[in-house]
């Protein structure tokens, strides 16, 4: 600037002379001893194009110096870093945060409306605390689930490093390990991350890290409510030993009225079972993928109907917790489905061959050895034919050729039916 101190004095009056900067935590730094240096009305504003107070520092070892880009007044409008202008509270681009509260911008363009604009918001900051955000922003009642899900908890020293190094990326850098610059392989020019503007951002237009931000916000995973109305219990999953009914009650009681809570201790879950469909709708949608009890991070789910749990069972080897169960080895396989039943045709429950005329016969068998038989017309006669002409006997089971076996009981080849039959003859 080259304007005298003792001309345009009323222009003057609203430059920023400020002691320290508006900074975030990973602007700021991991140091917390930091030497910064202070130009009293350095540079403009690259918004509203004021004189300010500019701060130069280094965050850190191997990190770029860092100063300050937009004055504090912008800053304390949208809440947000004088350096990176991203959103003090949530770490996200004001157009990811506007989306999130639905805020619309307000913030003029021209150069008239922008100056009588900011000298309002000026007046609006000196008559409040201070603790608060200023203008429509200050005005949203709570905070959003989306801003909740992909707020940066912890700092991103990584933004901190050095730009790469030109002369590297062409081979013709001399400085070797003493270069402050990344000898790194430069991404892809194509890529939207590569064109980023600082007044874009401010301004909450094309901005690629909100589009980015946006389009994940848009795939994670979300809890939709069921399409049976008269469902109104949800699934408490992970409780392990810290958890108790006194500790879910006190969570879930806010949402309205609970009709009963049943923990499963050797599941380590719960089912809350609500006495509307509107307490657990809002519910499950305060405390899906962000519900924490004594440290522990919990999983809500809807309840389903006892009519639709006892239909689905287990199909296909899955249980209905939705584990594959293995075969155990050693067992039978399924029997095979009994043969129709016709009424003119007997049942033939031994295998006998449908030619022959089946008889009704006594077969007594030998005494064991050692043992004498009975003396004639004593005992039981060893074949007692019912008719004059009967067929022949059937032979053994052990002669009889192989059929379907059903059961182990029936193969003659088991239960050492050879050697018996063998032993015996040898005797």
């Amino acid at each position: 600037m080259a304007t005298s101190l003792g001309s345009n004095t009323y222009n003057r009056q609203n430059w920023e002379d400020a002691d320290f900067p508006i900074l975030c935590q990973t602007c700021l730094g991991e140091n917390p001893y930091i030497r910064m240096t202070k130009e009293k009305y350095g540079k403009e504003c690259k918004i509203c194009a004021r004189p300010f107070t500019v701060f130069r520092w280094c965050p850190g070892t191997r990190m770029r110096f860092k100063k300050t880009e937009v004055c504090q007044t912008c800053s304390k409008m949208k809440n947000v870093c004088q350096t990176c202008l991203l959103d003090l509270e949530y770490g996200l681009p004001i157009q990811v945060r506007d989306t999130g509260l639905s805020v619309k911008d307000e913030v003029p363009r021209s150069d008239v409306n922008k100056e009588y604009y900011t000298q309002n918001m000026e007046r609006e900051i000196a008559n409040s605390d201070g603790t608060r955000p200023v203008g429509q922003l200050g005005k949203v009642p709570s905070s959003s689930d989306m801003l909740l899900k992909l707020a940066r908890t912890t700092p991103y020293y990584k933004r901190n490093r050095p730009h790469i190094c030109s002369f590297w990326v062409k081979g013709e850098c001399k400085r070797g390990e003493e270069c402050p610059y990344r000898h790194e392989k430069p991404t892809d020019p194509d890529d939207p991350l590569a064109d980023q503007n600082i007044k874009d951002r401010y301004y909450g237009i094309n901005d690629p890290v909100a589009d980015k931000l946006l389009k994940r916000a848009s795939t994670m995973p979300r809890l939709d409510p069921p399409e049976d109305k008269s469902i109104s219990t949800l699934y408490i999953g992970g409780l392990g030993d810290t958890v108790t009914d006194a500790d879910l009650k006190s969570h879930f009681y806010q949402f309205g009225e609970i009709r009963t809570i049943t923990i499963v201790q050797r599941q380590q879950c719960a089912f809350i079972q609500f006495a509307t469909r509107q307490a657990a709708e809002s519910a499950a949608e305060k405390s899906f993928n962000k519900l924490i009890i004594n440290g522990r991070r919990l999983t809500v789910k809807w309840g389903r109907s006892q009519a639709a749990r006892g239909k689905e069972g287990i199909k296909d080897g899955v249980s209905e917790m939705g584990t594959r169960l293995d075969p155990v080895p050693g067992l039978p396989g399924a029997l095979p489905p009994p043969p129709a039943l016709d009424e003119e045709a007997p049942a033939n429950y031994f295998n006998l061959d449908p030619s022959t005329t089946p008889a009704v016969m006594n077969i007594a068998l030998p005494p064991p050895p050692g043992i004498n038989p009975p003396p004639p017309g004593f005992g039981p006669p060893m074949f007692h034919p019912m008719g004059h002409m009967a067929p022949p006997m059937p032979p053994p089971m052990s002669m009889r050729p192989p059929g379907q076996i059903h059961y182990p009981s029936q193969d003659p080849q088991r239960m050492g039916a050879h050697a018996a039959h063998g032993s015996r003859h040898g005797e």
